[in-house]
């Protein structure tokens, strides 16, 4: 795992064990693209979600989306997410989605890490690289 500014490496490894394992849930029959994802809450938490197919496709929920569901059901919509790591068990380029993206700045501040599989490894940056005109009514 590449090491960010704002968690050690040891504690990004951890997080991507977790996405891994959520990934081996995933309810993908259709796209047989697997994916887990791990979000490390302020509090210290770690919540995980999949990506959840749907015969109708607009319905497909994405991994990134449910951990934040899973996370807000559990502790209340005052999260707020420091990181959040992606997994495919495809091997492949996972990064968020726009949708995932935009729902991430919505409970994360601009500096939240993001690290996703990429091209000879992975990619670590800030949720302001990955999503630099984030939409907000707080402007």
């Amino acid at each position: 795992m590449a090491s960010s500014s704002i968690l050690p490496d040891a504690q990004l490894d951890v997080l991507a064990r977790h996405a891994e394992a959520a990934a081996h849930h995933a309810y993908a029959p259709y796209s047989r693209f697997f994916v887990g994802a791990a979000i490390l809450l302020d509090s210290g938490e770690i919540v995980t979600g999949c990506n959840v197919e749907n015969a109708s496709y607009r319905l497909t929920t994405c991994a990134e989306q449910t951990a934040i569901a899973s996370a807000i059901a559990k502790f209340g919509p005052e999260i707020r997410i420091r990181a959040v790591v992606v997994h495919n068990l495809n091997q492949s380029t996972c990064q968020p989605c726009g949708a995932c993206r935009q729902t991430i700045a919505e409970f994360a501040p601009p500096t939240a890490i993001i690290v996703y599989p990429s091209p000879g490894g992975v990619t670590t940056c800030t949720l302001a690289e990955l999503l630099p005109s984030s939409f907000s009514l707080d402007a």
